[in-house]
């Protein structure tokens, strides 16, 4: 899968998407975001280790977007009214794009929620996480995943 190769360093190039955008509409190409680093996280807002991540998600986002760092939120298998309420819940000012019907999530291998990929500039996936990130033992793997792909 492509998280085992992210994983297993191997970077495999990340699967390209063009999304709706929950938040502020039309749609999101990730290739569009060529040379920024990328933290692809696939929620859904019936998901509880997703409610739990959010707040630190949107920490990461608003502490690192002026180096150039993107945080995507794609909504996957859930309503487009139930995740704009969750991103209002939780203050979410990162970028959320509507998966629908998963297909994007099932093109990264996803098969629970949350699940979270870290993609450098060049477009190559460093890390992958499964389940929430903002636990103590998989925060400082996440953030020095973050460091590596800013670094490309």
């Amino acid at each position: 899968t492509l998280a085992a190769q992210a994983n297993r360093g191997e970077r495999p190039a990340a699967p390209d998407f063009i999304l709706e955008r929950l938040d502020e509409g039309g749609d999101l190409q990730l290739s569009s975001l060529e040379g920024k680093a990328v933290v692809v996280n696939f929620w859904a807002s019936w998901c509880i280790p997703c409610k739990e991540e959010a707040p630190f998600l949107e920490e990461l986002w608003r502490d690192n977007r002026d180096r150039d760092l993107v945080v995507l939120g794609l909504d996957s298998r859930d309503f487009r009214a139930d995740a704009r309420r969750f991103a209002d819940r939780f203050g979410l000012t990162f970028p959320l794009l509507y998966d629908g019907p998963g297909d994007e999530a099932s093109s990264y291998g996803v098969t629970g929620f949350p699940e979270t990929f870290v993609i450098d500039r060049e477009g190559r996936v460093v890390a992958a996480f499964k389940g929430g990130v903002d636990g103590e033992d998989v925060r400082p793997r996440l953030l020095e995943a973050v460091e590596e792909a800013l670094e490309t």
